[in-house]
């Protein structure tokens, strides 16, 4: 079952199908991707010697190269270790390190960067480079079972150090017919445009269009700009993709300005992150109804539940403000329950823990039993997030797990932030908690405590915040505060400090842009 079987049977079937597009200009069909893929393939056997099971991280912006290299990783019988291009190289560097990568491919003006920081002994390449393998490469992809590894994604932890997800190659399979079946039907005419990060839920929905024999489109920008999107749509037609909703909300701005709706953009899965009732409702009278939601985590990829177009669409139904708030009905691979403390399910309209079971849900984490047989318990997936399900199946998210800070789609653990501040001299304590935000869906704040005797310098803060991780997680502001709240066992009290913030609290000006 090697995904990488989609591409053969594209390429066998119809080889001249335009397959890579750089904005409107054609990269390859699906036979120059498959030939480009198994002499990749035969590079990472013959010249590197790496066999099956081997773990190559993918450091890379968006582009192109992208699915290059995660086809021939996939061909190759190898694992696929993506990581998100924003990441600060010591971050990009630990996991590579975790996954005991043999190799990773990244962009050329980072490889040198990423090499300081390599503990282990991963080779850094430039995805640029190329080399010939000695026969030209396989002809076939290796073959891998079902519940072989494909693709290692780190999730952040409570912890603040990631975890990195074990995900086989028959949990993306059934993620992909989930896509098909019950968020969009793909036409083999279409396109699928990658504005947000492939590293992540876009590089993941590849696999649906690569089923099919779409057109898979990176923006020349090779990243999320408004105007350049809704033109290219309107070249392009029959256009899909995956976007956060502080995306969303930016499309809609962008329509609005021009005095058009999208021509050409047909689908918009949106997803990781909370989109507020009032912004969908005025995308849908902005652009119309072309917009699906899911909700999913990387231990179960894109696949818990799925709010259709036609629930978003349907004005006349009596309960549509209520769906719309809600992430939708279980997609159709798997059952999702809302349980008690004790792992009881409860009955609509109980508040407990989402919990999730089916063929989409993660093998557990890469060696961390424990962490697995904590999130894996009697056959189910627990989320960490808690909801309720109505009596029509219905599932809304009344919070996030933990303490996670959810800001334009990328996720953001406290502590990681909480340990890069406290680094600095001037910080005695920190809680660092987020704000709903009305761009970003929420931002970060950080309330510090400055040690006896310092200048509180949000400036300097931002400044190692940014010299140690990516810009994304550093906060927004920072508060200045003479104590922070704790209750009789020393433990901060984060929810009085989210309500002080709800209202009205204030400190520093924001630290600027993102």
């Amino acid at each position: 079952m090697n995904l990488a079987r989609l591409l053969l049977r594209i390429a066998r079937s119809d080889p001249g199908r335009p397959a890579l597009l750089l904005g409107e200009r054609l990269v390859c069909d699906y036979g120059g991707l498959a030939a480009r893929v198994a002499a990749r393939a035969g590079v990472l056997r013959d010249v590197h010697g790496l066999g099956p099971g081997d773990r190559v991280a993918l450091h890379l912006d968006n582009g192109t190269g992208f699915l290059e290299a995660l086809y021939a990783v996939w061909w190759a019988g190898l694992v696929a270790v993506p990581i998100n291009s924003k990441l600060h190289p010591s971050e990009a560097a630990w996991i590579i390190d975790d996954a005991a990568a043999a190799l990773v491919f990244t962009e050329a003006g980072r490889c040198e960067a990423l090499g300081r920081h390599l503990q282990g002994g991963a080779r850094v390449l430039d995805v640029q480079a190329r080399s010939a393998p000695r026969d030209g490469g396989p002809a076939w992809p290796v073959t891998r079972a079902g519940d072989d590894l494909a693709w290692l994604f780190y999730t952040s932890g409570t912890t603040g150090r990631p975890k990195g997800v074990m995900l086989s190659h028959g949990n993306l399979m059934a993620m992909t017919w989930c896509y098909l079946s019950d968020v969009d039907p793909a036409p083999a005419a279409g396109a699928t445009l990658y504005a947000a990060p492939m590293s992540h839920g876009a590089g993941l929905y590849s696999m649906a269009h690569m089923l099919v024999g779409a057109r898979h489109v990176v923006p020349e920008s090779g990243g999320f700009e408004p105007d350049e999107i809704l033109a290219l749509s309107r070249g392009l037609r029959d256009v899909s993709m995956f976007a956060a909703p502080t995306m969303v909300r930016r499309l809609v701005d962008a329509c609005e300005r021009q005095g058009r709706p999208p021509e050409g953009l047909e689908t918009i899965v949106y997803g990781g992150g909370p989109m507020y009732v009032e912004d969908i409702l005025r995308a849908l009278a902005v652009m119309g109804p072309r917009f699906v939601q899911i909700y999913g985590q990387g231990e179960s990829p894109m696949t818990i539940t799925v709010l259709p177009r036609a629930h978003i669409a349907d004005h006349a139904h009596p309960r549509h403000r209520a769906r719309l708030g809600s992430v939708g009905f279980a997609h159709s691979a798997v059952e999702v329950a809302v349980v008690d403390a004790d792992g009881r399910r409860l009955p609509a309209g109980g508040q407990g823990e989402i919990v999730v079971r089916g063929a989409t849900v993660m093998q557990g984490y890469w060696q961390r039993p424990e962490a697995s047989a904590d999130a894996l318990r009697s056959g189910w997936l627990h989320t960490g997030d808690v909801g309720v399900l109505d009596e029509d199946g219905f599932l809304t998210l009344m919070d996030r797990a933990k303490d996670l800070i959810i800001t334009g789609g990328s996720n953001v653990y406290p502590r990681e932030v909480e340990e890069v501040l406290l680094g600095h001299p001037s910080v005695a304590e920190v809680a660092v908690v987020g704000e709903p935000d009305p761009e970003w869906g929420e931002s970060v704040v950080a309330c510090v405590v400055p040690a006896p005797g310092a200048r509180f310098d949000p400036a300097a803060l931002d400044a190692l915040c940014l010299a140690r991780m990516a810009r994304f997680k550093r906060p927004r502001r920072y508060l200045c505060l003479a104590t922070l709240p704790k209750n009789n066992y020393g433990k901060v009290l984060k929810t009085a400090l989210r309500q002080s913030l709800k209202d009205g609290g204030q400190g520093a000006p924001d630290a600027g842009g993102r």
